[in-house]
């Protein structure tokens, strides 16, 4: 997942449902003024979106989240559910009663937070699956010269780029004069690769779409074959976007 993209988005949803959470008085909320109401839900809201985006990160150092949009919304209910009922719990009775609720209370919360969790949860989830995170050569007519060449080291400046593939904490940069590591996370390294062609068709690997010489399918899954004699893995998340763009 591309995490600055993921938590943007994530904080807009988390706004809009606090906007609709207060404005509808959700869950016995509707006796307090709607200022109170407002003043309640959005920080509440937004404090369980950044919670829920360390949980997606924390999920996605361990478990190829892009491939199973499903797993993804039942793992973050499980990870993001228990804290932020524990939050809930707290913030609530502050809120409209002064101070903490009884603890015996607080299984009460549980049902609510966990309707709204799944309900984001997924909300971001599929909105994250929809496409693929493509780079381009021009926007508009206007040429764009992409910061990311900058990074290579010196054997390799100037060399064509068919790859970016992420291990761990490094980039390994494949290139027509071979491959080198260096320390960036691959979605900051999108950013920077935009002025190349190329998309990212798995959560760890970006490919520059002139360096596709063949593509292969086998146990519902594509392998892209580029120069240089490499292989891309296509998640099934990015399948679909990548075959109507026209990579194959």
């Amino acid at each position: 997942m591309k995490l600055s993209g993921l938590f943007n988005r994530g904080l807009l949803v988390a706004v809009a449902a606090g906007v609709v959470l207060a404005l509808t008085g959700a869950f016995n909320s509707g006796g307090a003024p709607l200022w109170l109401r407002l003043a309640y839900w959005i920080p509440l809201m937004i404090a369980g979106g950044l919670w829920g985006h360390l949980a997606s990160w924390l999920l996605d150092r361990f478990i190829a989240l892009d491939e199973r949009p499903w797993l993804t919304v039942v793992l973050l209910t499980l990870t993001i559910t228990g804290p932020v009922v524990v939050m809930v719990w707290g913030v609530t009775g502050l809120i409209f009663n002064g101070r903490p609720y009884p603890l015996a209370s607080l299984p009460y919360f549980f049902g609510p937070v966990l309707i709204v969790t799944v309900t984001l949860s997924a909300i971001n989830v599929f909105l994250e699956k929809a496409r693929p995170v493509q780079t381009h050569a021009a926007v508009g007519g206007e040429p764009i010269t992409a910061r990311f060449p900058d990074r290579l080291p010196a054997r390799l400046k100037g060399a064509e780029i068919f790859a970016v593939q992420a291990e761990d904490h490094y980039l390994r940069v494949h290139t027509e004069r071979g491959s080198d590591l260096i320390l960036m996370r691959l979605s900051d390294a999108l950013e920077e690769l935009e002025g190349l062609e190329g998309a990212q068709t798995h959560r760890s690997w970006w490919v520059s779409k002139s360096a596709v010489k063949d593509v292969s399918r086998g146990d519902g899954r594509a392998t892209l074959s580029l120069a240089g004699g490499l292989t891309a893995p296509v998640s099934r998340r990015y399948a679909r976007a990548l075959r109507e763009a026209g990579w194959y």
